[in-house]
């Protein structure tokens, strides 16, 4: 079943009968269950039955001829023409490489931050250490590093470079 959307764009097709069956049978259960549908399909009824009324106003003598005319008397484009940009589009390819161009320039998304003052650094570093001086676990600092299990672990992978890095020592040595 279709939806009063979808009647509404076939509406006046319907009206002016050319609809195909399918799309006439559609239209008319849609109308039977929905009265807005309903009472829009009459208004556009009514419509037609009053610009049926009005005469038909026929051009004068020569309207025909004097358009023909004019239409001859336009200067026609040289096969160049065609492939000269319209003004529109030419301002549309300068303000597109403009903004291209701007948003290269822009600095990276991470912003070089400024380095902190020696004095900030020395009073980061005090406040790191008062943070840390009171955990418990760094009582058992020896006796963990000691520990058996910690020896059974596979240490990580390096990365190639490091790995490359430490053979070519290796091999220098």
């Amino acid at each position: 079943m279709k939806n009063c959307e979808d009647i509404s764009k076939g509406l006046i097709a319907y009206l002016d009968d050319r609809t195909n069956p399918a799309e006439r049978r559609d239209v008319e259960d849609h109308l039977a269950g929905c009265p807005a549908c309903r009472t829009r399909a009459e208004e556009f009824r009514a419509l037609w039955k009053v610009m049926e009324e009005v005469p038909a106003v026929e051009p004068s003598f020569g309207f025909d001829a004097r358009v023909r005319q004019r239409v001859a008397a336009e200067p026609s484009r040289s096969w160049f023409g065609w492939f000269a940009p319209q003004a529109r589009f030419a301002l549309s390819a300068a303000l597109l490489v403009a903004l291209t161009v701007w948003v290269a320039k822009l600095p990276s998304s991470h912003p070089q931050m400024p380095a902190p003052a020696p004095a900030a650094v020395a009073a980061s570093s005090d406040q790191d250490f008062d943070a840390v001086k009171d955990l418990g676990v760094l009582e058992d600092y020896d006796v963990v590093t000691n520990m058996d299990a910690l020896s059974q672990l596979v240490p990580a992978k390096a990365p190639e470079t490091q790995r490359s890095d430490s053979k070519q020592t290796e091999s220098n040595d």
